[in-house]
């Protein structure tokens, strides 16, 4: 009896190889033979559902962006919070922001093929920090665009260098809790009106 074919679970399992492949070697160092073998896929099927490889890495970085904004919108209204929250999820889901250096290792500067995508992903969240200083629950002292990057970076900075976190801040969990509330009290102290 022949196997049932299930495009879905294939897409899947494609994707979630992609996804540690992307992560660990960079767009110029996965190998699309790589993902084909840990999804159990033929590598014909990676290029027919996803197309090239670089169009692979912009889907999956596209997707893990999407879930990372649906896990965890950005809540003016609560910035310790969204700051947990933000700590929590990069914790458990280490590879996106992986994904996100490595794609400014590869394009620098340059416009990225899903540019304009890109741009209404993070329209929405610089209005969430907008209409917060509109109704006046965070500071207006910087452009939302800019307060939203330095929110950012201040929290996702000891996930995307766990090594420079262990040698400044220590080892102990005790250690990782007063740093994660020196972040806390830093973005509360950022967006003080």
């Amino acid at each position: 009896m022949a196997a049932v074919r299930d495009p879905e679970a294939t897409k899947a399992r494609i994707f979630e190889a992609a996804v540690a492949e992307f992560a660990r070697h960079g767009i110029a160092g996965a190998r699309i033979d790589r993902i084909a073998a840990g999804a159990k896929a033929n590598k014909q099927l990676i290029y027919a559902y996803f197309g090239n490889k670089a169009e692979l890495f912009t889907q999956v970085l596209g997707t893990c962006m999407v879930d990372l904004a649906a896990a965890v919108p950005v809540d003016p209204d609560d910035i310790e919070g969204w700051v947990d929250r933000l700590i929590d999820y990069h914790a458990t889901h280490p590879q996106l922001l992986r994904l996100l250096f490595w794609e400014g290792i590869e394009y620098g500067t340059a416009e990225l093929p899903d540019e304009p995508t890109r741009q209404e992903h993070y329209a929405r969240k610089v209005a969430a920090v907008a209409d917060g200083q509109a109704r006046g629950v965070i500071t207006d002292a910087f452009p939302p665009g800019d307060l939203l990057l330095l929110l950012t970076a201040l929290t996702n900075w000891m996930a995307v260098v766990p090594q420079m976190r262990r040698i400044l801040t220590g080892t102990q969990d005790t250690d990782r809790d007063r740093l994660r509330a020196s972040i806390k009290e830093a973005a509360r102290r950022l967006v003080a009106r």
